[in-house]
């Protein structure tokens, strides 16, 4: 068998296993704000655009709408966001945060340096991995949608 062949040696694997555990790593992070992981990416979503259509949310975290829109219904019902249909075209729902929301931020404000402490690994390494993965991601992604 060739080192090519082990389970150590596949990129995916360590996309895998890794990705599993830094989600296990934020759920404490983010139990004592009673959010999710998919949800807290939303809010960080919102908070940097004050708001989005579903559609631009599911092309950002690249989720459909059968993932996201029960997602965004458990938000709405946490009060953390409000939806509405777009007055200038009703196929459109438009999403905003709501003042939980907003206040969720400052709350949440420690995660990513609770998190590189946590991981052992510096905030610029982290920043590097996440440019490199946001490159693979951009190139597979090109592959695959043709």
């Amino acid at each position: 068998m060739s080192e090519r062949q082990v389970l150590k040696s596949q990129v995916c694997f360590a996309l895998y296993s890794t990705s599993r555990s830094f989600t296990a790593l934020y759920r404490p992070m983010l139990e004592e704000l009673g959010l999710t992981y998919p949800q807290y990416l939303v809010l960080l979503l919102l908070w940097e655009r004050d708001q989005a259509t579903v559609n631009e949310l599911g092309e950002a975290l690249q989720l459909d709408s059968g993932t996201l829109s029960p997602l965004l219904k458990r938000m709405e019902t946490a009060s953390l966001i409000r939806r509405r249909r777009s007055a200038e075209d009703e196929r459109r729902v438009e999403i905003e945060l709501t003042e939980d929301g907003v206040a969720l931020r400052q709350r949440a404000s420690l995660i990513p340096q609770r998190l590189a402490e946590a991981s052992g690994v510096s905030p610029e390494e982290l920043q590097q991995l996440c440019a490199t993965l946001g490159k693979l991601n951009a190139s597979v992604r090109q592959i695959t949608a043709n």
